[in-house]
């Protein structure tokens, strides 16, 4: 699962996964999936080996079922069956109704010895966002905030259009690094208003997200930095949805409909207490900072299992899971 983790944030949307050729109890090849369009981790895994005739001796490990239909690449479970390789460890079942166990049938098909469900549960936790998307039929969500020692995430006024920092540059960088793992990030229509933010990497290196925008278009003049050209921007917009309906769900209806399978709800207020309101999200970071605001906007209340937290210089950052 680490070699898999080097996928997170240009697999996307396919999910990100490792694989490893052992001969001998030795590692031989290993790989993950590329940038999404290129090769699958299988076939990186296999390519990665010198001598392939040791491929016919040897065993591969792969955390998620291999492919059995064609898209961007030729199935995987074809190119495990031509190279002949004998036994395949899998760490889950491919959820995806394309795939869905056709893999491993037409690997034991063939002959090969297939082991399924080795580090199952950690494998499915690593998969959390392809799972989600394609079981949940919405993104992995993920609600992140910053807040002040006394509760609040904005002051109640201030002089100018950008944002009010609560943390520190380790903790904004951090947050950067977040934007290029996941596939999107949402805000609502105020929080471009008050603050103007361009929603982008700069402090990391990494791919921008595709930015949504919740709310009345009408209200965004041209020149805000979300409509530069450094990432793709959709508004939501009460043509989009029903603002009197349950907002949350539909907004996870039109993401999915995006092919978007992970999202970081970044605000405001409003737009985090939708989400929480309907109990649609997945994890929530919550950074507290060393400062206080003494009053303004407040800061969300959220019901769910601290997981970890951790301190960053004079932050503390908390993270949940609403399970």
């Amino acid at each position: 699962m680490q070699i898999a983790k080097n996928g997170l944030g240009t697999s996307r949307p396919n999910p990100m996964v490792g694989a490893i050729v052992v001969f001998e109890g030795k590692i031989i090849g290993e790989g993950y999936t590329s940038k999404y369009g290129g090769s699958h981790a299988e076939v990186n895994a296999i390519s990665n080996v010198k001598d392939r005739s040791l491929l016919k001796k040897s065993t591969l490990y792969v955390t998620l079922e291999p492919c059995s239909h064609h898209g961007k690449t030729p199935p995987c479970s074809d190119l495990i069956v031509k190279h002949k390789i004998p036994k395949v460890i899998i760490g889950c079942v491919d959820d995806n109704p394309q795939v869905a166990g056709k893999g491993i049938a037409k690997l034991e098909a063939s002959g090969c010895d297939v082991t399924v469900g080795v580090l199952e549960k950690e494998c499915k936790t690593h998969h959390k966002r392809f799972f989600t998307y394609h079981n949940k039929k919405r993104p992995y969500i993920i609600l992140k905030w910053a807040e002040t020692k006394d509760g609040f995430i904005a002051p109640k006024t201030k002089d100018e259009q950008k944002p009010v920092w609560i943390t520190n540059t380790y903790s904004r960088q951090l947050v950067h690094k977040w934007r290029a793992e996941e596939q999107a990030i949402l805000v609502g229509t105020n929080t471009v208003i008050e603050d103007n933010p361009s929603l982008t990497v700069r402090d990391w290196s990494g791919e921008n997200p595709i930015r949504f925008v919740l709310g009345k278009s009408s209200k965004l003049k041209s020149d805000y930095q979300i409509f530069n050209k450094k990432a793709k921007t959709l508004n939501i917009t009460n043509n989009a949805i029903d603002f009197k309906g349950k907002v949350a769900k539909q907004i996870c209806d039109i993401l999915f409909q995006e092919h978007i399978n992970s999202v970081i709800i970044e605000g405001g207020a409003k737009t985090l207490k939708t989400f929480i309101d309907e109990n649609l999200w997945d994890e929530a970071r919550v950074f507290i900072g060393d400062s206080e605001f003494s009053k303004g906007v407040k800061a969300p209340i959220l019901k769910g299992k601290l997981i970890s937290e951790e301190r960053i210089i004079n932050d503390t950052l908390k993270i949940y899971n609403r399970d």
